[in-house]
């Protein structure tokens, strides 16, 4: 591992053992659905935020993990007030290394399904149940929302034009069509948080997506709203700038994943085409019953999350286990809508 990976590791370590400590039970048994947030000074946002998320979405109870991304205001503790599960690792390392931590809480805490949303309240979270209808129906082991398909209020033409050209580009490198690669409400199986490569500190929705569908996940897309911020200003600054850097984690993502495919066919023995002929996995309700999914994305256990508090080490965060998934054989992608 890099140093930068090594740090990354022992500041989620400590950040887990910290999180388990101060909510016990309630960190290591989670509802069955968990909805993360990373938030970065949103004082003022993040409350009304948590308030409105629901409690129980088509029958799966919630529970609502905020992780502060080093916040300089007031955001934790207007989360806690909300009834949000805080983690503070009091480091600012970008909106990625964030989620990637929430999805390991969320993983060790035993939650079969994470939804995101953004700290911002730009997103409707009575269309989190259209996002999670084709994952618990078995159709679906990840699930985006598209302003192209449903509706935005943004007027900024530079911002469309771009999520326009990113969707494009990531259709043509991974094959299947996506309207919106950016967009921040999704909901998704917990486990494929952890089957996938996670490494960027920022812009992590196209690296999710693309390492999805080249895993051999099923994705849909749904139609959903963004509004306008009401409230603070957006991190995203300079469009070219953003444009650039996401630009940048879209060809290093496809190249690292374009590798790696070819490195699990070379061990399985089986060729593109072979593999592409493995059957799908069968809908969630046929597959074992849930609980906390092992994963190379942090510790996979409640037991883990209980360790780390502990003291004892959990493995890196950024590290994927391709050998599990040459095993298991890819799951074939469901069109999108």
């Amino acid at each position: 591992m890099t140093s930068a990976q090594v740090d990354n590791a022992a500041i989620d370590t400590k950040a887990v053992a910290a999180f388990v400590a101060e909510y016990g039970e309630r960190a290591t048994a989670l509802p069955p659905l968990a909805i993360v947030i990373a938030a970065y000074n949103e004082q003022g946002a993040i409350g009304p935020v948590v308030e409105a998320l629901p409690k129980e979405v088509l029958g799966q109870a919630t529970a609502v993990i905020v992780v502060s991304d080093g916040s300089k205001d007031g955001t934790v503790a207007e989360a806690s007030a909300a009834g949000a599960l805080v983690c503070d690792p009091k480091v600012n390392r970008g909106q990625g290394a964030a989620l990637r931590l929430g999805y390991r809480l969320a993983r060790e805490g035993g939650a079969e399904y994470i939804v995101t949303t953004d700290a911002d309240g730009q997103y409707n979270p009575a269309e989190i149940e259209l996002l999670m209808e084709p994952i618990l129906a078995g159709e679906a082991d990840f699930v985006t929302g598209s302003r192209r398909l449903g509706s935005e209020e943004t007027k900024d033409p530079v911002r469309k034009a771009g999520v326009r050209f990113f969707a494009l580009a990531i259709s043509t490198l991974t094959g299947q069509k996506i309207s919106d690669t950016t967009f921040g409400l999704r909901a998704m199986r917990a486990e494929v948080t952890g089957a996938v490569l996670l490494a960027q500190p920022q812009y992590q929705a196209s690296e999710l997506l693309i390492g999805v569908i080249t895993h051999g996940y099923r994705v849909v897309e749904r139609p959903a709203t963004i509004h306008k911020r009401q409230v603070g200003k957006s991190k995203k600054g300079n469009n070219a700038f953003y444009a650039l850097q996401f630009a940048k984690v879209v060809g290093t993502t496809w190249w690292r994943e374009r590798q790696r495919r070819g490195s699990v066919s070379a061990a399985s023995g089986a060729t593109g085409a072979e593999a592409a002929e493995r059957p799908a996995a069968g809908p969630a309700a046929e597959r074992p019953a849930a609980g906390p999914v092992a994963s190379a994305n942090g510790a996979g256990s409640t037991a883990a999350a209980t360790s780390s508090a502990s003291g004892s080490s959990a493995p890196d965060s950024s590290v994927s286990d391709d050998a599990s998934l040459a095993a298991r054989g890819p799951r074939r992608s469901a069109k999108s809508t």
